[in-house]
């Protein structure tokens, strides 16, 4: 108000709104601003390059390959028994998963059939270790955005589970169970009832975690609308696993083509079509449901399996025939795909891999756009990526 009581209008323009201002002294310029590759709100080693104009992001540009270690060149120099130790790393956080897909590559080249306890066996350690990956997100989404208390109770359902499969593989974290024609050994004796204990007490105790976070008011807040990710864009971007499902995509793997033993089990898919960082964590949760429900599955049919070999007897030179193929396997960030070339020798003449967290990543520069800084951090952790896995 001035003093005669008129009330008068300012107009203050900031970044490219000031620019149809007949004065330039409020104008500022857009600014670049780094974040990464070593900052804390970043998983690992990515580099994100923001223009911002005032506090909202204009252009985002994911910078990738800061952990880049050359992994389909060194597949070239191992044989096949010794790729599955470089194959499980890529993804740190499903390392079983990451094994399958290479295994199942080779014994289709060479026409193997699998015995049936090893394919049930790796069925249901491929859902344990699914399992795992998403108690992990499940636990350092929240504590991203200020939650501290999550990651406790995450990573106390992580270690029931762990205790399992350290008890099967001797790992924590890299198994190397899998072997070309089955597994590495036989289940321990008594494994599978503590199996069962374990995939019960997770269940039981499963909705503590979501009572904490699913009903919290300040996490809604952060992640309700933030971050939403189109079907198109989706589609566009070769997305895939929990994000693509959490903007509508009905497709996985498990159910649609299936390998293992999934064509005999009830594959429910999780889906959501808000698509937003809220909808990427419900996915996630009910996602670890529906794992913990196919262990059990697994778990009644190796019972009733009658004793026999958990593997093929190979070579001591394992050669592949000449000629190529592609094995992709629904792993818990997304579709990976390993396309092998072999020209008859004891190692591959190319192994390419087609990790999920790489196509994933590449949607930020699409999703970061015309959102606050502040809700950059809740994006990021929504796109639940493995830098290992980006970089290869």
């Amino acid at each position: 108000m001035s003093e005669e009581g008129v009330r008068r209008e300012r107009v203050v323009g900031i970044g490219a709104g000031a620019e149809g201002l007949p004065s330039k002294e409020l104008a500022t310029e857009d600014m670049v601003l780094n974040i990464g590759p070593q900052h804390p709100s970043t998983h690992g080693v990515l580099r994100l390059r923001l223009t911002l104009d005032g506090e909202r992001i204009v252009q985002a540009e994911p910078i990738v390959g800061y952990m880049h270690r050359g992994a389909e060149k060194l597949f070239e120099v191992r044989d096949y028994r010794q790729i599955i130790v470089l194959a499980n790393r890529h993804d740190w956080l499903s390392a079983f998963a990451n094994e399958l897909g290479v295994v199942l590559a080779v014994e289709r080249m060479l026409g193997m059939e699998v015995p049936p306890r090893a394919v049930w066996a790796r069925t249901l350690l491929a859902e344990l270790n699914r399992v795992l990956n998403h108690l992990m997100f499940l636990g350092s989404y929240p504590l991203e955005l200020g939650a501290i208390t999550p990651v406790f109770y995450a990573f106390r359902e992580r270690e029931t589970l762990q205790r399992v499969m350290e008890e099967i593989s001797g790992g924590r974290m890299h198994y190397m169970f899998n072997r070309v024609g089955g597994l590495k050994e036989d289940l321990p004796l008594g494994w599978l009832d503590r199996v069962t204990a374990a995939v019960a007490a997770i269940r039981r105790r499963l909705p503590d975690l979501e009572e904490l976070v699913a009903g919290n008011e300040i996490f809604l807040a952060r992640t309700k609308g933030i971050g939403v990710l189109g079907r198109d864009t989706i589609l566009q971007y070769g997305v895939s696993g929990p994000i693509a499902r959490a903007s509508g995509v009905d497709f996985d793997l498990r159910r649609d083509e299936p390998y293992l033993a999934y064509g005999e089990l009830p594959v429910k898919v999780v889906t959501r079509t808000a698509g937003d960082c809220l909808a990427r964590f419900e996915v996630l949760l009910e996602q670890v449901k529906v794992s913990l429900d196919l262990a059990d599955a697994c778990v009644a049919r190796l019972r009733e399996l009658p004793p026999g070999p958990i593997n093929q007897r190979l070579p001591k030179v394992l050669k592949v025939p000449e000629g190529h193929t592609y094995a992709w396997t629904e792993n818990p960030l997304g579709i990976n795909g390993y396309y092998l070339v072999s020209r008859g020798d004891k190692t591959p003449w190319r192994l390419k891999l087609r990790s999920a967290s790489f196509n994933n990543v590449q949607v930020l520069r699409e999703v970061l756009p015309g959102n606050l800084v502040s809700d950059m951090i809740a994006i990021l952790g929504s796109m639940f990526f493995v830098v290992g896995d980006i970089d290869k």
